[in-house]
């Protein structure tokens, strides 16, 4: 794993480590609710610049890094969003995939029923963002090894929470431009998604799958 050091409340740091490949972050006890507002988007800028492949699977048993205790894997659920995560028994921490931290602050939606019509029409199979396994869409609307529903990135979720992160983490002073700057910043958005849904070339991608493509997009108009 790589360290990666973030704001914390009141002025504090918090150190979290994360493996690229697997596309894991491991927080150490109560770190998640430690995280600043500016540090939350810090690591959506990072998940998207490590998203250019769908993650390794976890395929074998993860231990705990600090007492190496069997990680036990937990259900969870963050207003009307559920999510997992792999919890150490002597409360040490947790591990978490990009993927599920993304559903876990609200920033992926599932498809609807319409919307994987659409998708039908076009491409035949993608693969899963949360373990990368193929999916057939002709007969499945969900990850057949991990139970993972066919995601997106909810766009204007993303914009309305980068806008209120950035202006939470900012100093007092107010931009007045900021109105007409967030409303030019929704369209260049909307923009660069109905690109990237126009565009087949990254559904050929042996290992990207949507979200994946979305997360490669928007990190640059974050950042």
């Amino acid at each position: 794993m790589t360290s990666l050091t973030v704001d914390g409340h009141l002025g504090t740091h918090v150190d979290l480590d994360m493996c690229p490949t697997c596309q894991v972050i491991w927080f150490d006890r109560l770190e998640s609710l430690r995280l600043a507002p500016a540090a939350v988007l810090r690591l959506f800028r990072a998940i998207g610049e490590r998203s250019q492949l769908a993650p390794a699977p976890i395929t074998r048993t993860v231990r705990c890094p600090r007492c190496d205790l069997r990680l036990v894997l937990t259900h969870d659920r963050q207003r009307n969003t559920p999510f997992r995560y792999w919890r150490c028994g002597k409360e040490h921490g947790r591990l978490i995939t990009f993927f599920e931290f993304l559903r876990e602050k609200d920033f992926i939606r599932p498809l609807s029923p319409r919307q994987l019509e659409e998708l039908r029409k076009n491409i035949q199979m993608i693969h899963c963002s949360n373990c990368g396994a193929p999916i057939d869409l002709a007969s499945a609307s969900d990850c057949r090894h991990c139970g993972a529903p066919i995601s997106m990135l909810d766009v204007g979720q993303v914009k309305e929470t980068a806008a209120a992160l950035e202006q939470a983490s900012a100093p007092k002073s107010i931009d007045p431009l900021l109105p007409a700057r967030l409303v030019h910043e929704k369209f260049e958005i909307e923009h660069l998604f109905a690109s990237l849904r126009a565009d087949s070339a990254w559904s050929t991608s042996p290992r990207v799958g949507l979200v994946e493509s979305g997360l490669f997009m928007l990190a640059k108009w974050l950042t």
